[in-house]
């Protein structure tokens, strides 16, 4: 994007300009600390939107989505992290609504690929939809922040409840049926549509949540997925075998996570701020395959799916495009005013034009 113009920022200005010196576009270097509100509002007083990658968000990202909606900038981020977006929805999503501040969380693989794909399948059937089942796979490296994220938030202070299903929807959105029908549950079975095995997928319940707030905001302006929506989400794999194998694993770090002695167990774990090389970011990919079934019961099969390691070549792909959307394509967004939003309800058809011309491939739903 020769026209861009844009900077990076951080706490390390040694650092920044050699990064930028291996851009094609050269970007200004910008000093800000997490812990300073003074450079923040110098930053974010300066340019239009915020993409911001420093996690884990509860700890590095308060004072910046503060400053952000302060100065009526936009901010967009790469959080899993849905406790503490519960708490940015309590405290800023109104006043953001009214002054036209657009706040999206989750813009990288977590959750774009739910939450994109989910809105995309239902806007291609124009039909109600009874439920989604999203079954995902991919291949890539581990994220030493994304393990960093999930042991802060074990140790983050809210008043909301981590587990809820609905923990991000708007007050009195769903139903008994839909809250008996979204549980944090899986199963290891043959998934018949697509001749796989399912597993549980460790950011699932990060993701169901954003899905589901998609569709009950969407519901709010009657464009909803349908009246009763359905949304879970589970792994894919080749056959029972590998589902045992990533369901222990699954279940040996959860009970990690719940101990009050977890800490000791960090340094055996991939460290923050480490990622896999070069080599395995380029090699790597995802897949996400969605199974609808529509309130006349007919049921379709849609897809998306994309080169890059999911947590670090599609996800720096998903967040910019997510950023350049609210500049260059703000006559596509689906809505003109703020809140604390997902990418669907924030970005919509506007951000799967650009991934599409990025090369991100969406399949329209096929009846089976």
């Amino acid at each position: 994007y020769p026209s861009l113009v844009w900077a990076i920022a951080g706490r390390n200005t040694n650092k920044l300009n050699k990064i930028a010196n291996e851009c094609r576009n050269i970007p200004n270097v910008l000093y800000a600390e997490a812990a300073d509100e003074q450079s923040l509002n110098e930053v974010t007083q300066s340019t239009e939107v915020i993409l911001s990658f420093a996690g884990p968000f509860n700890i590095y990202s308060n004072l910046m989505v503060k400053s952000c909606f302060d100065t009526g900038t936009h901010y967009i981020d790469i959080t899993g992290e849905n406790i503490w977006v519960k708490d940015l929805i309590d405290k800023y999503h109104d006043d953001a609504s009214k002054k036209g501040v657009k706040i999206i969380p989750s813009c990288g693989y977590d959750s774009i690929p739910s939450d994109i794909g989910a809105y995309y399948s239902c806007r291609m059937l124009r039909s109600p939809i009874k439920s989604i089942d999203c079954y995902q796979s991919g291949q890539g490296g581990i994220s030493g922040g994304t393990i960093e994220s999930g042991f802060s938030m074990m140790e983050y202070k809210t008043n909301n409840k981590i587990g809820h299903t609905f923990l991000l929807n708007p007050k009195n959105s769903y139903s008994q049926n839909q809250k008996e029908k979204s549980k944090d549950k899986f199963s290891i079975k043959k998934i018949t549509e697509i001749s796989k095995w399912s597993a549980p997928f460790i950011m699932a319940p990060a993701n169901t949540r954003v899905v589901r707030r998609s569709s009950a905001l969407y519901e709010q302006s009657q464009e909803g997925y349908g009246h009763d929506f359905i949304y879970n989400e589970y792994m894919s794999v080749k056959n029972y075998l590998s589902a045992l194998t990533v369901s222990f694993a699954l279940m040996t770090f959860g009970l990690i996570l719940s101990l009050p002695f977890r800490r000791i167990f960090r340094p055996l774990m991939t460290k923050a701020g480490n990622g896999p090389s070069k080599q395995v970011q380029d090699s790597g990919w995802f897949k996400s395959i969605f199974v609808i079934v529509t309130e006349d019961n007919k049921k379709f099969i849609s897809s998306m799916y994309g080169d890059g390691d999911p947590g670090y070549k599609s996800t720096a792909r998903f967040a910019c495009e997510s950023a350049l959307s609210l500049i260059f394509n703000k006559e596509d967004l689906p809505r003109n005013e703020g809140g604390v939003l997902t990418s669907a309800t924030g970005l919509g058809d506007a951000l799967i034009k650009r991934l599409t011309d990025k090369g991100v491939k969406f399949e329209a739903p096929k009846e089976i």
